[in-house]
């Protein structure tokens, strides 16, 4: 039988799939986050693939559910159901639980202004203010100890659904379809589902955007290659990448490492279809390499081959996923995507198909993204306001 590479074999179970991201502790300040340390969950993926994670020194990790005006209804009118997602049960062997309503008087009155937070927004940006000062001036401190890498932050808000967990104390049969309390919910591993429905894909575009003011900036086809690398064991090497205008290669724009998250926290918005994740991180971007690594990598980026019918749109011919002993192809991306701007935001939808070399695992995915790059300068006078 012919060799087939791990990413033209395609799984005959279902179609794509679209993993959610890494489990989050409970919540928690923890000062063992450090900088360059992969937070990794065995829950998630039992087969050994490292990820891409990385958590900042004294990271926060928060989850807080939004919605109803008296908040102690929560325990008693929502409880964990468990969803249907083919690609986490074939890795985990269960389902994950969400957040629902279950009281039917509120389902129906879900728009009730005496039943819902009069302004949930505003809710969220009380509760999480303090976190997100304090996130921002770790960041500043460790922006001013960079000397290799053009330091990046943003604010950044992801749609999609918070996906729970068991742990040691709370398997999820025990609590599946049960009414859980607060504390409990804290308590439990959770992970966010980042992967949208068409249709609300098709709503923020073709609603939210003129809604908002938002302006097309462009529309854009990218390659992010992902390296490992020998002389950083720990961190990996994301290469950004366009086509060029026959179409046939792709030519390197920057090399990234792992962005650097210093806060996260997952909303549960109840009567919603989506949840949120707003997250603070860096990008850093290497200005530091050497001429010999640039070729290096520049090497293995042009030896890669188009081909749309491979998981993440690239193959390498067999051997040539390595080069200079130093770089090895540990995964790829392949988005298509349009970006709308205002002056201090940006919306990014896109679609995108993602294969990783090390698990042989793929995921299709919608994506919703907002950035928020134009907050960030504003945070230290706020900072200032706070705490006087």
């Amino acid at each position: 039988m012919a060799y087939v590479p791990p990413h033209m074999r395609h799984s005959k179970v279902g179609g794509p799939s679209s993993a959610p991201s890494p489990t989050l502790p409970p919540e928690s300040v923890n000062p063992n986050f450090k900088r360059k340390r992969n937070f990794n969950s065995k829950d998630i993926n039992d087969k050994g693939a490292v990820k891409s994670i990385v958590y900042g020194e004294n990271a926060i990790s928060k989850w807080l559910a939004v919605g109803f005006a008296d908040d102690t209804l929560l325990p008693t009118v929502t409880r964990l159901e468990p969803v249907a997602l083919e690609s986490y049960e074939r890795k985990s062997g269960e389902k994950p639980l969400t957040l629902v309503i279950s009281d039917h008087r509120l389902k129906e009155n879900c728009e009730d202004k005496s039943v819902l937070l009069a302004n949930p927004w505003a809710f969220v940006v009380e509760t999480l203010k303090q976190d997100l000062l304090r996130s921002f001036l770790q960041v500043k401190e460790n922006m001013e100890s960079c000397e290799f890498e053009e330091v990046k932050p943003t604010l950044v808000a992801r749609f999609g659904r918070i996906l729970f967990h068991g742990n040691r104390s709370f398997n999820l049969e025990s609590i599946s379809g049960k009414h859980v309390p607060e504390s409990t919910l804290k308590q439990l591993k959770k992970s966010f589902y980042t992967s949208v429905p068409p249709l609300y894909m098709e709503y923020i575009t073709n609603e939210v955007v003129p809604k908002i003011g938002f302006v097309l900036e462009r529309e854009q086809e990218l390659y992010h290659v992902k390296l490992s690398d020998k002389m950083q064991p720990d961190s990996t090497l994301s290469c950004k990448c366009t086509v060029t205008k026959d179409n046939k290669k792709l030519e390197l724009c920057k090399v990234e490492l792992n962005q650097v998250r210093h806060m996260v926290a997952d909303i549960s918005c109840l009567g919603k279809n989506q949840d949120l994740r707003l997250m603070l991180r860096t990008k850093r971007t290497l200005v530091a390499l050497k001429d010999e690594e640039v070729e290096n990598i520049k090497s293995l980026i042009s030896s890669a081959t188009l081909d749309s019918e491979v998981k993440g749109g690239l193959r390498w011919p067999l051997g040539k996923q390595s080069s200079g002993d130093q770089y090895t192809v540990v995964g790829v991306w392949h988005t298509n995507g349009k970006t709308f701007k205002n002056s201090s935001m940006r919306l990014k939808v896109r679609h995108a198909d993602r294969f990783d070399f090390r698990s042989s695992a793929g995921e299709v995915t919608r994506e919703v993204i907002l950035k928020m790059p134009g907050i960030i300068p504003k945070l230290p006078v706020s900072l200032f306001c706070f705490e006087s």
